[in-house]
């Protein structure tokens, strides 16, 4: 009887991970990606005008495809705001090199790697600057922002930075792309509330875990990678492909169309 209900469970793992994760594996290879770092294409697409254009506060979170082999499982995200008035974007990513928090390493709405970046959250006017605080305050107590602390799996990492900063400000009500490997990272066991506050989770280390809530869906986290679905806007979640499904109303970051009137 055990050694049935162990092979069940290792036809469950095998079709609910990693043959996802196998055909994305495919899928990556046929795709163009740049060789290297320098490589890359890291230029702004043009969607955000000059701070210094416009007064109002503006607050988004980006994610994009990670590089080389990486970009099989998971995203990159970051956090970009200016607050009314501000003459400076200002953007914070972490990477694995030095101190891991970087402020402005790249242009604020920049390619990753070379992929155009998916817009997760987009406030301006009076919402982002009510928020601005909030995110500023969460990026400053980041507890992993020193050097030596980065860890590319199972976290933390850019990701877990980005989960911190919803984690502190639930009222973005957002969730990372499932793809998005660290963003599940605890440092130990976890089990209450989710980074939304709506729903509940199960964690331990980010490794293996469970989550149900309104906002993140129902997610199963295995080493990492997570399968589930998309309550609020029907869809399924796959490891290596994220989201799969209906408009959950993020979009790529097109670049701004011109007024010709």
């Amino acid at each position: 009887m055990r050694i049935i209900t162990f092979r069940r469970f290792l036809i469950a793992l095998t079709v609910i991970f990693l043959l996802p994760l196998a055909a994305h594996a495919v899928v990556h290879s046929l795709e163009d990606h740049p060789a290297n770092f320098r490589a890359a294409n890291w230029s702004s697409v043009g969607m955000l005008p000059d701070a210094s254009a416009d007064r109002d506060a503006r607050l988004l979170i980006f994610s994009g495809r990670t590089g080389r082999w990486k970009g099989i499982f998971s995203v990159h995200s970051w956090v970009v705001y200016k607050p009314e008035g501000a003459t400076t974007w200002s953007r914070y990513d972490v990477v694995g090199w030095g101190n891991p928090v970087r402020t402005n390493g790249w242009a604020p709405d920049g390619r990753w790697y070379g992929d155009v970046p998916r817009v997760l959250i987009d406030l301006k006017g009076a919402p982002a600057n009510a928020l601005i605080p909030k995110v500023r305050s969460a990026i400053e107590d980041y507890r992993y922002r020193n050097h030596g602390d980065y860890r590319m799996w199972p976290g933390p990492n850019s990701n877990t930075f980005i989960a911190a900063v919803l984690r502190a400000v639930p009222e973005l009500a957002t969730t990372l792309p499932s793809n998005a490997i660290g963003k599940d990272f605890r440092d130990g066991f976890y089990a209450g509330l989710t980074d939304s506050r709506t729903g509940v989770e199960l964690s331990l280390f980010g490794l293996v875990g469970v989550k149900v809530g309104w906002i993140e869906g129902v997610e199963l986290n295995m080493f990492g990678l997570v399968a589930g679905l998309d309550l609020r806007h029907p869809a399924v979640k796959l490891p290596g492909f994220g989201r799969v499904g209906i408009d959950n109303g993020t979009a790529l970051a097109a670049p701004a169309i011109a007024n010709t009137n």
